[in-house]
């Protein structure tokens, strides 16, 4: 079976308490209820590539689609179309600012609807940006290339000349596969754009919220994180707000796509969990992240994964404080589907990630309030999924 696409059939089989109660890791005393749950497209796994960006906005756009054509039958979108049509806008920026801009795997949920409303969008199955018969991604020897290229033709101070776009695009072409021009999906024949027009879902109705500062509230401003090399605006609110904006959507039938740091000690992919301790110093970390945290990273160890405890309680200020001194980073893009309680009432967002489906809860982890609250970077969502009183703070 192709791991890339496997099917769970029954969600948390393995993990099953009651008929809507689940754990997070086998011998855990976390008893997490269903509060809500909406339709999501199965995992995937981002291979080792820096490309969650694409695979956490896409499986939300997915989850967008089946809610606005009311159907539970999925549409998987093309993640490496929007990889590589990224890739050429990201080149042509990088040369044009004379290398002063960030050229590298990463980017950010702006870089989707640039995309799809310029150039359409594709089923999976019409451009799988795998090659060579190869059931998995690894995109290191293909950046190392592209990165030769615009570094190149950045020396030689020309700007954008068609020699070594030419060039460039053939290295794209090798690795992650030629663009169709049209192809045809269940009897229909397309076009990317006229694939977009037919999906039902309109780009311009979804919005980044954010939560620093640095910047006056309620007002657009530049999300100042190195993938952000679209240098595009998210509104921004309070830490509370955010949050509120966040259960609002679920409890009113959307999903969120969730930018965060997942470099913390509280962040575990194999324990199914996301929490801030009150003493992270007694979490033991054995190993290091990959570069582009694409898979689980170092294995943590620590009763709170298991032991249900006290965690901090967070303040803007203590989350401002993690971003200007670089201890909250921009580091993953995930899919937030469901709200939880676990036996103290305690709010856990039910967040779908993109490395697989090897960990306990079969690619799921339960992610708590003040991990929310402290190491958000921005949420990305439906207009209509924001409360009316944020609404028209917001001027919408």
């Amino acid at each position: 079976m192709n791991f890339r696409i496997v099917i769970i059939a029954i969600f948390f089989n393995c993990t099953l308490v009651t008929a809507q109660e689940v754990t997070n890791v086998e011998g855990s005393k976390y008893i997490f209820k269903e509060v809500i749950r909406h339709d999501a497209t199965p995992v995937e796994s981002q291979g080792r590539t820096g490309t969650c960006w694409s695979f956490s906005a896409l499986s939300f756009l997915e989850s967008e689609i089946m809610r606005v054509n009311k159907t539970d039958k999925p549409i998987v979108l093309s993640e490496m179309f929007i990889v590589r049509k990224a890739y050429e806008a990201k080149a042509k920026k990088f040369i044009r600012m004379d290398g002063r801009t960030n050229f590298g795997q990463g980017g950010a949920f702006h870089d989707i609807p640039y995309v799809i409303k310029n150039f359409g969008i594709v089923p999976q199955n019409v451009y799988t940006g795998l090659q060579k018969k190869s059931d998995s991604y690894n995109h290191g020897d293909m950046f190392k290339e592209l990165n030769r290229i615009v570094g190149d033709a950045r020396s030689k101070g020309k700007g954008i000349q068609q020699s070594w776009i030419d060039e460039y695009n053939m290295a794209l072409d090798e690795n992650i596969g030629e663009l169709p021009e049209t192809f045809k999906y269940k009897g229909e024949k397309y076009t990317a754009l006229t694939f977009y027009n037919s999906l039902g879902i309109d780009m311009d109705d979804y919005v980044s919220i954010t939560s620093f500062t640095n910047h006056p509230m309620y007002e657009k401003c530049m999300l100042e994180i190195p993938d952000n090399w679209l240098w595009e605006e998210s509104y921004n609110v309070s830490i509370d707000e955010m949050y509120a904006a966040t259960l609002h959507a679920l409890k009113s039938g959307y999903t969120v796509a969730w930018g965060a740091d997942v470099s913390e000690e509280g962040f575990s992919f194999s324990n199914g969990l996301a929490v801030v301790p009150l003493e992270k110093n007694k979490i033991i970390v054995d190993g290091e992240d990959n570069s582009n945290f694409s898979d689980a990273g170092a294995d943590k160890k620590a009763s709170i994964f298991t032991q249900p405890d006290s965690e901090i309680v967070v303040t803007q200020e203590m989350r401002q404080k993690g971003y200007d001194e670089k201890e909250t980073t921009d580091d993953h893009g995930m899919h937030i589907v469901g709200l939880y309680k676990d036996a103290k009432e305690r709010n856990f967002f039910l967040v779908k990630n993109s490395w697989g489906t090897s960990n306990y809860p079969q690619g799921y982890l339960f992610v708590s309030e003040p991990y929310f609250k402290l190491k958000t970077i921005n949420i990305y969502l439906h207009k209509e999924g924001i409360p009316d009183m944020l609404r028209s703070k917001l001027g919408f």
